[in-house]
């Protein structure tokens, strides 16, 4: 049986996981509905922990105070980055179009946003529950601890940086950095959750081979890459939107660059090269990989057919959501069949590649 300490810790961290999971679908329902301006301020929400609910409970000047406030606060930000050779980024902070934009209050983009932060902090709860139940494996394993800590840190820089997000009025690069540390996470809270049963459960036994392994390396690194891309290329769909005042949605698409065209063709690449890594992987003995690479597979259809429905149906909100999440399950479910596949192929591989695997 199980000690308590790992089954505390697996449930806490299996529990944060999904809430991860639920906060990036949430922000990806914040973007699609537009919201992601809806409380102006952070980490308050029009001056407020509850937002109002309707215009009359602001100073008439609202619009004025708030962007003076954004404005003031890049200025700092950008005094910093050039301090620490970002010049470039500082200039874009106060380059891009829309850092002087004034947000127009709207009571229901204001409480999807504010909802928003509530599951954030949230989160943050369950990520501090995850250190302290991490506490026992500094005497068993050092590592979980770690990561349970980095995890922690790396979500505190996480609320930091969606403060900024919301200072420079979705400045795409930093939308783009949230969205990769948001990956990052989850990447670690799964390792951390799957190397704490390592001990305590039976392992399958598999052959160690190097160019799977670098399969399912390059897998991962590039789902992960890719949906960086697709988030600039939401954020050029902002960009267009906006310029066509959110009329003609089902001309949208033509007006994207070469940054769409670029994740499309991206997609067809991925689509072979996880067809070519689960062919290898299902002919290895193990139920739990088969499972895990045909998990991956389903994602990846589903992402392909999300994917499809955006480009040739207009980019209908309802789907943009579903589109990133099914993104990040699918970079989770690689990023498990990698660990799993190490875990399982760790002792042979130290028999027979020794210069390979430390």
């Amino acid at each position: 049986m199980k000690p308590a300490f790992v089954r505390r810790f697996r449930f806490i961290g299996i529990l944060t996981v999904a809430a991860v999971y639920l906060l990036i679908l949430v922000g990806g329902v914040v973007r699609s509905t537009g919201s992601g301006m809806g409380c102006p301020d952070w980490p308050k929400c029009f001056g407020s922990w509850v937002p109002p609910t309707h215009i009359s409970q602001l100073p008439a000047d609202y619009k004025q105070v708030y962007t003076a406030q954004r404005v003031a606060k890049n200025k700092r930000l950008a005094a910093t980055l050039q301090v620490f050779g970002f010049k470039q980024v500082a200039s874009d902070i106060f380059s891009h179009p829309t850092q002087y934009i004034e947000t127009d209050f709207n009571a229901t983009k204001t409480w999807i946003e504010y909802l928003n932060r509530l599951l954030g902090a949230l989160i943050g709860v369950f990520v501090f529950l995850t250190l302290i139940f991490a506490l026992p494996y500094r005497h068993h394993d050092k590592t979980v601890f770690w990561l349970a800590f980095g995890s922690f840190i790396l979500i505190g820089v996480q609320g930091w940086l969606g403060s900024l997000v919301v200072s420079t009025n979705l400045l795409p690069i930093m939308i783009t950095i949230h969205m990769g540390l948001a990956l990052v996470i989850v990447a670690m809270l799964i390792y951390a959750v799957d190397r704490s049963q390592q001990d305590t459960e039976h392992t399958e036994m598999i052959p160690f081979s190097p160019m799977l392994t670098a399969g399912l390396w390059t897998v991962t690194l590039l789902t992960f890459i890719q949906i960086v891309l697709g988030t600039q290329v939401r954020e050029e769909v902002d960009l267009v939107a906006s310029a066509m005042s959110y009329d003609n949605r089902a001309n949208w698409i033509d007006q994207l660059g070469s940054i769409f065209k670029v994740h499309r063709t991206f997609s067809v690449v991925l689509l072979l090269l996880n067809i070519y890594v689960a062919y290898h992987v299902y002919q290895l003995p193990s139920k739990r990989l088969h499972v895990l690479i045909t998990a991956v597979l389903g994602f990846l259809g589903l992402e392909i057919l999300a994917g499809m429905v955006l480009a040739y149906f207009a980019l209908p909100a309802a789907v943009q959501p579903v589109h990133l999440m099914v993104a990040t399950l699918l970079f989770g479910g690689q990023f498990l069949t990698l660990v799993a596949y190490h875990r399982m192929a760790k002792s042979v591989a130290k028999a027979t590649y020794p210069h390979v695997v430390a």
